[in-house]
């Protein structure tokens, strides 16, 4: 299939989906049809359709999950005006603990416990996966075999990222409210945070 006519067919497929298309997905959608375009066309046309809408109210953006059509940010206080329901609010300490993991996954319950100086409670835990920002990810080899939390593609998708290493960086924290203000860490946390690091700390991608 000719690039001309690809482009508006993808468009038009990201408009109408309701949530992030992959190339996997984008092509299979094309079976059948005898000008099937190959994966690295679809490819090729969805960075040429994220360059052209970089100026645009509207932005292509690849998260986790593969890439969507939405609202550009710069533009959100506006369209938040066209709704009357509030998005939920979330406690600091919720919050405190998403970012914890976020940072450090994976990590235990008494691990984010010892840094926070406070207890987590298991409702906590129970919140963020109800929320599918988190998951676990399996038990560390220890007495008691507690769980380790990691977050998920969901979560990545939510605060529009495509993996971890698009996380602002711990130095970074302090101004977070300008990456997503649901995520700004107090000072005491990020300080714990920085002096004792994560092994794992932004390097992986959630699935």
């Amino acid at each position: 299939m000719e690039q001309q006519k690809l482009k508006p067919i993808i468009e038009a497929l990201l408009c109408a989906a309701d949530g992030p298309l992959t190339v996997n997905h984008l092509y299979d959608l094309f079976t059948g049809d005898l000008d099937q375009p190959v994966k690295d066309d679809i490819r090729k046309v969805l960075h040429e359709l994220v360059d052209e809408y970089q100026a645009k109210g509207m932005e292509i953006k690849q998260v986790a999950s593969g890439f969507r059509l939405q609202v550009n940010p710069e533009y959100s206080i506006w369209i938040t005006r066209l709704f009357q329901q509030k998005p939920p609010r979330y406690s600091r300490a919720l919050l405190e603990t998403l970012a914890l993991i976020a940072y450090r996954q994976p990590v235990t319950r008494g691990e984010i416990e010892a840094i926070r100086g406070v207890s987590v409670s298991s409702n906590m835990i129970k919140t963020l996966q109800e929320r599918e920002w988190v998951k676990t990810l399996g038990h560390k080899d220890v007495p008691g075999r507690p769980s380790l939390y990691g977050t998920t593609s969901e979560f990545l998708d939510y605060f529009n990222l495509k993996n971890l290493n698009e996380l602002p960086t711990l130095s970074e924290l302090k101004d977070l409210d300008q990456f997503h203000p649901e995520l700004a860490l107090n000072d005491d946390v990020l300080q714990v945070t920085e002096d004792q690091p994560g092994d794992n700390e932004s390097e992986h991608t959630a699935s």
